[in-house]
């Protein structure tokens, strides 16, 4: 190995240590516990005090999990509030499927759960959710006036609000979320509108976070402290504490020391590949057509099958049929494809591993529950499968390209992959919650390009891409 590769790997394993220190420190002072109550997952967050501090329960949206949701539990925490989240039926690590009653069934779980906590003053308690989540702590705070003083519904659905209920109401939305706007509008004038009278518990207050979408206003610091300081008004506290959760900063920390540390290993890994012969218009015209030909065959299968539900995972089948066709399609445009090798097979397992370790290790303890439970392990197969072929024409089309023509390409994919759902969303509104990927996209598509730019090897790459894309999708959407 030569010096400069010894190099990157010093600086590779001092970022990666250094991040994880990063994460540890801001568990500090902080009791975090995990749990199951009823079968449903728990996670648990107070500060070390001694005295008794309100509760706050904190629910997850659709396609979310209770690690997503951990931003607000830190900060809460940190000012001096015990914290219980969880993961609703079908979502995260809960492998029961989503049923009608379930949000109850699992809210009154962890408002028992949180209520059995020592440091916990039951006569001090308040619920917070997003999207999903937001609905359901709303009612629950309707249907239970006497027992949540406060509520902060972030990214708004719907509740039976009035002028009187639910009890010191906050709602939230991120300037990018035009619909949830409209929501929170509605709520509002439904509740009586702005009120600063937290005393008699018929607070109201819109807060309008700016540049941020759905998932983004959740990592906002601005939607955490708003969240803070409502309940600090309603509860009287007067904790000084101006923590900010700089968590997903240090996994972005994580993410690049493993990169450079791929960086530095890859020299010594290369395949020799024999060059493929392929023309700019079965490049760009096969990356068309992969975009808007499914929509079409989707469209047909609907009148046929659930794909709602299809492979057993909420809207995530159909993300993955529709990756086959397009995969499939692109590939006969090319009319090419590499020789697999053992060697190929298993440098993209390599790359693959390094790459679940750069995000899934850390992720688990910061924004996503990323160890897959049994339940969601064949999903994982299925959708790694059916991604295979889209990964691997992608890679087979920008062969021989540089890191910077890379780049620009995956600008095209992400533009592809964008504008491909979105028009599947005009033909099958039903799949309303495949938006959840549009921000995905041009996150993945980068970290992917700059792999494909160390590894190089077609095969190598659309094992590593198919089973991370897979992974994320198998992670995220709710099991049917």
């Amino acid at each position: 190995m030569k010096p400069r590769q010894i190099g990157l790997l010093v600086v590779a394993g001092l970022l990666i240590a250094l991040s994880w220190w990063g994460i540890f420190t801001a568990r500090s002072g902080l009791i975090v516990r995990s749990f199951d109550r009823e079968g449903i997952p728990l996670l648990y967050l107070a500060p070390k005090s001694v005295r008794l501090v309100p509760g706050v329960l904190v629910a997850h949206g659709y396609s979310g999990s209770k690690q997503l949701m951990l931003t607000y539990g830190h900060v809460l925490a940190r000012a001096g509030y015990a914290v219980m989240l969880w993961d609703w039926d079908g979502h995260g690590a809960n492998p029961n499927r989503l049923q009608s009653d379930s949000l109850q069934r699992n809210f009154e779980t962890a408002w028992n759960a949180i209520a059995q906590q020592p440091k916990v003053d039951q006569t001090r308690l308040a619920v917070l959710g997003h999207s999903m989540g937001s609905g359901a702590v709303m009612t629950a705070a309707i249907d239970h006036a006497g027992d949540f003083f406060a509520t902060v519904a972030i990214s708004p659905t719907g509740a039976t609000v009035t002028p009187e209920q639910p009890r010191n109401l906050q709602l939230q939305a991120g300037s990018w979320e035009g619909g949830f706007i409209r929501n929170a509008e509605r709520i509002l004038q439904q509740a009586g509108g702005i009120n600063a009278d937290v005393a008699l518990g018929r607070g109201r207050e819109f807060v309008l976070v700016p540049n941020v979408e759905h998932i983004t206003i959740l990592f906002n610091s601005v939607s955490h402290d708003a969240a803070r300081q409502w309940l600090d008004r309603t509860f009287g506290q007067q904790q000084q504490n101006q923590y900010v959760d700089r968590r997903m900063l240090w996994q972005g920390v994580h993410l690049i020391g493993w990169l450079i540390g791929l960086a530095a290993v890859m020299p010594s890994l290369q395949i020799e590949i024999a060059p493929l012969s392929i023309s700019a218009l079965q490049r760009w015209g096969g990356l068309a057509l992969s975009s808007i030909v499914p929509t079409a065959g989707l469209v047909l299968l609907d009148r046929a099958i659930d794909l709602q539900t299809l492979g057993g995972v909420q809207v995530g089948g159909a993300v993955a049929l529709w990756f086959l066709m397009a995969g499939t399609i692109w590939l006969l445009v090319l009319r090419q494809v590499p020789h697999l090798g053992l060697r190929s097979v298993l440098l993209g397992i390599g790359v693959f591993t390094a790459l679940w370790i750069a995000v899934g290790a850390m992720a688990q303890i910061v924004w996503l529950q990323s160890v897959l439970i049994p339940a969601r392990l064949g999903v994982w197969g299925i959708i790694a499968i059916a991604s295979l072929p889209w990964f691997l024409a992608t890679e087979i089309a920008q062969q021989n390209r540089n890191a910077g023509q890379r780049m620009i390409w995956g600008v095209a994919q992400s533009t592809a992959l964008i504008g491909g759902f979105v028009l599947v969303l005009q033909f099958l509104p039903q799949l309303g919650f495949m938006f959840l990927l549009l921000p995905l996209f041009p996150v993945l598509i980068t970290l992917l390009s700059i792999v494909s730019s160390q590894v190089r090897e077609s095969w190598s790459v659309a094992i590593a891409s198919a089973f991370l894309f897979a992974w994320l999708l198998a992670a995220g959407f709710p099991l049917a």
